[in-house]
């Protein structure tokens, strides 16, 4: 018997079960009919973050950034880059921290960028700073992602 995961749609926030045999084959929402995977990273907000971190049975990456933040810039299209190599093995979020300061403050955000990573909605490692492509994907592996 295949083994489901629980995915939730970057588009619509709804929970889709997906075999996980099934997860490179481009799976579409049950509801919007929306790719449940982009190669993109998801924005997080007060109204979607609980969805993402607590429904997605896959890790959760999430880049907390600032607009006015140089490194933060120079980050995000290798985060963007990442979102389209790794998925369906991850689902990559950014955290706008100025947009954020709620979600920011109660993960006690002290230094942009940073990276964390959550597992089943718990955080289970955390890096700041910005990292190229390979140091990010070696940091992954050490967590115990496959990407």
């Amino acid at each position: 018997m295949t083994m489901s995961l629980n995915l939730s749609c970057p588009h619509c926030n709804v929970t889709n079960r997906i075999p996980a045999d099934r997860l490179g084959d481009g799976p579409k929402c049950g509801k919007c009919k929306q790719p449940v995977f982009s190669g993109k990273a998801q924005e997080l907000s007060a109204a979607n973050v609980s969805s993402v971190l607590n429904r997605n049975d896959i890790p959760v990456l999430v880049d907390c950034w600032a607009t006015w933040c140089g490194p933060c810039q120079q980050f995000a299209p290798i985060f963007e880059q990442a979102a389209k190599e790794f998925e369906p093995n991850i689902r990559l979020a950014k955290l706008n921290t100025e947009a954020e300061q709620g979600i920011a403050g109660q993960w006690q955000i002290r230094s942009i960028p940073t990276l964390i990573l959550f597992r089943q909605g718990k955080e289970v490692a955390r890096m700041s700073g910005a990292l190229p492509l390979p140091q990010l994907k070696q940091w992954l592996q050490q967590q115990g992602v496959s990407v």
